[in-house]
């Protein structure tokens, strides 16, 4: 059967492209590089799908996708957008979007979906209301983009989802997001640190005690649980959660129901549970330090991360934020150089979002200049160098000695962290002095270019991101 595609898409080259795949499918294919032409071929013609960029010649196709929505509940829409942030997701996904795909994008999984979108063939009308202002995540790297279309997903069900990512990548921002954006966002949202409480006073705090439960309980405690009812319950660094703790905490979830501490009586709470960890689970679950059935419960939809070093491109706006947040806060008011956002984009960040925030305010603070540049930055990166400075002998394998010795990695994993941390840079260097060359890149390190692609891929290092 032929189908008929509406794209509608201001890029001539752009559009040729996604018209010849749609029409090896076998899509009959109308085109449109207006907001007006648009409406006229809906007029005329009936679609079995549409896909629409954002910015057209005449407008914002965007603003009017709620009536065409309205107008042709039945036609499913695909957004195409080079305005990639978490807003024009969500937009998007408010407005009804069947799929939203951030440019450049994957020609092979757009076929895939609109293919998709024609089966479906999904009927009502959603809402129409504006997501808020001043959303927590900034990044337009395309790790982000996939961060953002998973968020968009899980809005408007009650999904579970794992946040994963090293300390400091913003897994609370995620969880936040997931909350004020979605069907949730009148209840409360409950953050839990189960790695900061007490292993004999966890269950307590999750599930609450009453009166006399144990010594010093002299008053009847409602647990996080009951205080989330009807919103989001935040379960943060769930890898370190006790066992005795987890048994209790899958019983919750299989059955909606708990029982405080000391009590007899279940009680039936209404919660989504967003959890996130810092650690592979697999080598906890190997060892028997984490339930295997508490990780599927937990893992239904997992949300991945990037470090800050993978999305370089991402660091000087990220800087731009905080600088602004900063001068709301009291500090004076800043702007960032091009030789200081650049220097910025070389850093590692091994400690992510959260030690560019730290370094910002402190360039806030003592910059002499209004202009926050590259000198005033390496001062400051110099600074927290020498706080932070191995002690001992200056060669690499001393430090990483010593670097070993203060980290805790769980049984099964000392190896192949090390190495990964240790292979990171060398790769990151071996990028940034060939511009995002993979091929010069395997040459320098003397190794061969598909082994080059497949450590990057494992290491997760983006190569387009080094792109002069």
């Amino acid at each position: 059967m032929t189908h008929r595609a509406l794209l509608v898409e201001d890029d001539n080259a752009i559009a040729t492209v996604i018209r010849a795949a749609l029409e090896d499918e076998g899509f009959a294919v109308d085109t449109s590089d207006t907001v007006a032409g648009r409406d006229a071929a809906l007029a005329a013609q009936d679609y079995g799908v549409m896909l629409t960029d954002v910015m057209l010649l005449d407008g914002d196709g965007m603003e009017t996708l709620g009536a065409v929505r309205e107008a042709y509940p039945e036609m499913p829409v695909i957004i195409l957008s080079a305005q990639n942030t978490l807003d024009t997701a969500v937009r998007a996904t408010d407005r009804g979007a069947f799929e939203y795909f951030p440019k450049p994008f994957d020609l092979d999984e757009l076929v895939r979906a609109t293919l998709q979108a024609v089966a479906s063939r999904k009927t009502g009308i959603v809402s129409e209301e504006e997501p808020g202002e001043g959303l927590p995540l900034i990044g337009r790297s395309q790790a982000m983009q996939d961060v953002y279309r998973l968020i968009t997903r899980v809005l408007n069900n009650d999904l579970t989802v794992l946040v994963l990512g090293e300390s400091g990548t913003g897994k609370e921002l995620v969880a936040e997001a997931i909350h004020q954006l979605g069907a949730r966002k009148t209840g409360p949202f409950v953050p839990v640190n189960t790695a900061a409480i007490p292993r004999e006073l966890i269950e307590s705090e999750l599930f609450g005690h009453e009166k006399g439960a144990f010594t010093g309980a002299t008053s009847r405690n409602i647990g996080k649980f009951e205080q989330a009812d009807g919103g989001t319950l935040f379960l943060d660094e769930i890898g370190d959660m006790p066992a005795e703790a987890q048994t209790r905490l899958l019983r919750a979830l299989q059955s909606g129901r708990i029982r405080r501490v000391g009590g007899r009586d279940e009680i039936a709470v209404n919660v989504r549970i967003i959890a996130a960890t810092n650690r592979d689970l697999a080598p906890l679950i190997a060892n028997g330090s984490f339930r295997e059935d508490l990780y599927y419960r937990l893992n239904v939809v997992p949300i991945k991360l990037p470090p800050l070093r993978d999305r370089a491109d991402d660091v000087p706006p990220l800087a731009l934020h905080f600088l602004s947040r900063a001068a709301n806060e009291g500090l004076p008011k800043r702007s960032l150089g091009d030789d200081g956002a650049s220097l910025l984009k070389r850093q590692p960040w091994r400690g992510n979002v959260r030690e560019l925030q730290n370094l910002v305010y402190r360039a806030a603070l003592l910059a002499r200049e209004d202009v926050i540049d590259a000198a005033t930055i390496s001062a400051l990166l110099d600074e927290s160098f020498n706080a932070s400075e191995v002690t001992g002998g200056g060669d690499i394998a001393s430090h990483v000695e010593q670097w070993l010795a203060r980290s805790d990695f769980a049984e099964g994993e000392l190896y192949h962290e090390a190495l990964a941390e240790l292979e990171r840079p060398v790769f990151r260097h071996a990028l940034q002095k060939t511009g995002g060359n993979q091929l010069k890149a395997a040459q320098l390190l003397g190794i061969n270019r598909n082994t080059l692609r497949k450590r990057l891929s494992d290491l997760e290092i983006e190569p387009d991101s080094f792109s002069r």
